[in-house]
This record gives structure tokens, C-alpha cells and sequence, in this order.
């Protein structure tokens, strides 16, 4: 891991801000937030793969310093999830969320303390100032304001007529450390996607059916292993060309088990009548999720699907000790070890 690069922070550096590494899979990112919320109870989702955390609190709970949770939190991601992440640690979000992105390398951490902020953040590009897009860093390129200090340096008032009221009036104040925002507990939203993106174009019947079935079981392992049932799915097939199609419907009892989803999944596939299509991917998403334990459990007078409810339940005992594809359906087997 990388050292902790800090100008020493003081107890009103209280913003966290953490960067996952890109296209981080959500329940990866859910498991992520989980460890923020060991460290304070105010998290705020940036999906699809950041975070805020206010650490106010967690500083007083924990007895340490700001720098020292930037250490815990990576320590935690690594040991439990395999991910490193980049921190940076702030007065303001702006601070917090510029110092993230300036971590070198796949994960470490950057306090900026507030006695520290103007002169920190007066030498970066002005591209590097979080909040600051392409087109506005480019019109003030063009009036030769390179850097954050030449950008804090000038009037709002010429900001503000550069880049607009609103836009001018945060860029200004944000180029002077200035951002009152605070950081406001959300989670994610109450769903659960997985997706696959196919190799090459695929026309293959079978292979898209068993690609969905793959689908339905890490799915619903997902939800298993997070204690949420869905209410609904939905399916989402990409084709060559870049056109989509989507459709959404509703379970007829809230579950989490292969069977109901998998029923569901394929008359949402029925339903978008393929023919010749070529595919280049399928998504499928969990929706409207509800605890399990919200779930009533009703009597079955089937005794095949009875069977294979106590099938799953082993199945997911052996994926638990062994991993999730450890084992499977018999058709979603080639399908892996291609993967």
C-alpha cells in the first residue's frame, strides 16, 4: 500500500472523500459503503463509484486523527474486498474531492488541512479543481487562467461573466476553498443489476438463454447474500449498432430465489421476440427491493420446487465456502470457464 501523503490534518478536516476503482461491480460498491458506515454514520452515496463521509463524529467515536481513517478505511477495502481506494480529506467536499483525485497510483490517501487549503490547491491546473468541467476550464484557459490561485486571483464578477452567474459564482468560491455544501446521509437506490458483455456479436439461441440463466443465479445470490427480496426485473438487451431494449415487470410475490427470477427473466426474453438480432450485451436488474424478512413464507404444494429451494440453500453454503462459481447450473459451466 502506498504511504499516507499528508500535510498533517487537523481535527476540521472532517470530509472524506473516496474513489473506488472505475466500473467497480454495485455489489462490490454496496460492500464498500458498508465499511464507510463502520467509520461514521454519515455516508453519502456518489454512485457509480464514489463516496462522502463525515468523519465530525467518527473522530471523537474512533479517538484518532483524520489521516489515521483514511489508513483504516483502505486497510479494511483491501483486506475484505481485495479493492484499494483513493481518499482525500478536507474542510469542504470540494477540498476533499480535489485531494482524492490528485492520489497517485491505484489507492493512498491526501489530507488537506484547513490552514493548508489556499496554498495546496493555488498551484494545481484548474482542470484539477473538483466541480470545474472541460468547456468551463477551457474557456478559462483561453483567458489565460491556468491555475486554481490565478483563478481565486481574479474578481467573481469576471468569473461569473466567463462562465455564467451561477457557474461563475461556484467556481470562484470554490477556487478559494470555499463550499458550504454538507455532506447528506443516501444510499443507494433500492436495486441490483448484473450484466454481461458479450466477446463478439452473438445470434446463438442458446448460448444468449444460458448467458441469461448465468445472469439469474448471480442475481440472486446478490440478494441472498444482501437479505433483500425484488419486487420486480428488469431486462435490458444491447445490440451491434448501439440501439437497446428494455422492458420491466413486476414478480408475482417478492423473492430472491433462481426459480421465480428465472421464470420471469425468460418471459421478459420471450417477450422481446429475437429473431436475428445480434447481441453485444444483457443487463438484468433487480427492482423495488424489499428486506427478505418482509417475505412471507407460504406453503407450497409443489413438491419439485420445494426441492429445489432446499438445493439452492446448499448451493449457496458450498458457493459461500468456495466461491460464487464454484458451482451452478450445468449450462452456465462453459460459459465461465470461457469467461
Amino acid at each position: 500500500m502506498n504511504d499516507v501523503e499528508k500535510p498533517v490534518a487537523t481535527a476540521r478536516a472532517t470530509v472524506m472523500h473516496v474513489r473506488c476503482p472505475d466500473r467497480l461491480p454495485e455489489e462490490i460498491y454496496r460492500r464498500v459503503l458498508e465499511l464507510l458506515a463502520g467509520l461514521s454514520p454519515v455516508v453519502q452515496a456518489l454512485p457509480p463509484s464514489a463516496a462522502l463521509v463525515e468523519l465530525k463524529g467518527a473522530l471523537r467515536y474512533h479517538g484518532t486523527d483524520v489521516a489515521h481513517l483514511g489508513e483504516i478505511l483502505r486497510v479494511r477495502t483491501i483486506s475484505h474486498l481485495g479493492v484499494d481506494v483513493r481518499v482525500g480529506i478536507g474542510p469542504t467536499i470540494t477540498v476533499a474531492a480535489t485531494a482524492s483525485a490528485q492520489v497517485t497510483g491505484p489507492g493512498g490517501a491526501l489530507a488537506i488541512a484547513p490552514d493548508q487549503v489556499a496554498d495546496w490547491l493555488a498551484p494545481l491546473p484548474v482542470d484539477d479543481l473538483h466541480g470545474i468541467g472541460p468547456r468551463q476550464a477551457a474557456v478559462l484557459r483561453d483567458y489565460g487562467i491556468h491555475t486554481v490561485g490565478l483563478l481565486a486571483a481574479v474578481s467573481p464578477v469576471t468569473v461569473q461573466r466567463l462562465l455564467g452567474k451561477k457557474a461563475g459564482r461556484l467556481a470562484a468560491d470554490r477556487a478559494r476553498g470555499i463550499d458550504p455544501r454538507p455532506v447528506v446521509p443516501r444510499n443507494l437506490p433500492a436495486s441490483a443489476a448484473v450484466r454481461h458483455r458479450f466477446t463478439s456479436h452473438t445470434l446463438d439461441g442458446a448460448v444468449v438463454r444460458a448467458t441469461l440463466l448465468d445472469l439469474v443465479v448471480q442475481l440472486g445470490l446478490q440478494l441472498r447474500r444482501r437479505g433483500q427480496a425484488a419486487r420486480a426485473l428488469t431486462l435490458t438487451l444491447r445490440f451491434a449498432g448501439g440501439t437497446a431494449w428494455e422492458k420491466t415487470r413486476r414478480l408475482p410475490e417478492p423473492s430472491a430465489h433462481e426459480d421465480d427470477l428465472r421464470t420471469l427473466a425468460y418471459q421478459l426474453m420471450d417477450a422481446a421476440g429475437l429473431q436475428r438480432a445480434r447481441l453485444t450485451g444483457i443487463g438484468l436488474r433487480a427492482e423495488d427491493l424489499i428486506d427478505a424478512g418482509q417475505v412471507a413464507e407460504q406453503m407450497s404444494l409443489d413438491g419439485a420446487r420445494e426441492s429445489r429451494l432446499v438445493a439452492e440453500q446448499a448451493m449457496d453454503r458450498i458457493r459461500k465456502k468456495f466461491g460464487p462459481g464454484s458451482i451452478g447450473p450445468a449450462t452456465v459451466v462453459p460459459l465461465r470457464r470461457a469467461s
